[in-house]
């Protein structure tokens, strides 16, 4: 059975750079109040039994178990101000 060649798509090549489409004069700074934070990964190592106890306590609320680790902590340390 023989096959049928395509051509590739054709694209206009336009130059790597964007400097000439940009006016930098009329930048502006903008908040992003709905941007997530960064995260940063980390090992935590406890007893089988607590981390058994944190999973269902997760299941029962339907939250991820390391949701519920991150909410419990957000929560115990608001209520003690940075650096005290």
């Amino acid at each position: 059975m023989a096959t049928r060649k395509t051509n590739p798509l054709q694209v206009p090549r336009e130059p790597a750079h964007s400097t000439a489409h940009l006016d930098l004069s009329k930048a502006r700074r903008v908040a992003l109040p709905n941007l997530k934070l960064s995260t940063e990964t980390i090992s935590l190592r406890m007893p089988a039994p607590l981390l058994d106890t944190i999973k269902i306590e997760a299941n029962k609320r339907d939250v991820p178990y390391q949701s519920l680790i991150k909410m419990t902590l957000a929560e115990q340390f608001a209520k003690y101000p940075a650096g005290t």
